[in-house]
């Protein structure tokens, strides 16, 4: 099995919920605090690439900088998006589980057992 990285918030129950199954197959995945190692723009495309989505598919709506960027307005363009993220990485939806060349969020947390299926 490829190595599985997991983009982690220990605060986050669905976070902390995705590492105990991943814990609970015998995997102990590469884990990033990415709230204290915020990923780069070229990461977070690879990231992107992986999830098969775009920036502000993975946009934590309720946080507070969400609407203090007004980041819902479709006129900001990507990169503006993609430097607020850079400097906000809570914006972040959690948890991000990587295998490989593939990618899921882990809400709800049972998503990443779909990455060990292969």
């Amino acid at each position: 099995m490829s190595e599985i990285t997991l983009y982690h918030n220990p605060r986050c129950s669905k976070s902390r919920a995705a590492l105990a199954l991943l814990e609970e197959n015998n995997i102990t995945p590469q884990v990033v605090l990415y709230l204290d190692q915020p990923p780069g723009r070229e990461e977070l495309e690879a990231l992107l690439r992986k999830l098969g989505m775009g920036i502000r598919d993975i946009l934590r709506q309720g946080e507070a900088e969400y609407k203090q960027y007004q980041l819902g307005d479709s006129a900001l363009s990507d990169d503006i998006v993609f430097d607020i993220v850079a400097e906000h990485p809570r914006l972040i939806e959690r948890p991000i589980i990587v295998r490989g060349e593939r990618a899921v969020i882990g809400r709800p947390p049972e998503r990443v057992l779909a990455l060990l299926k292969d």
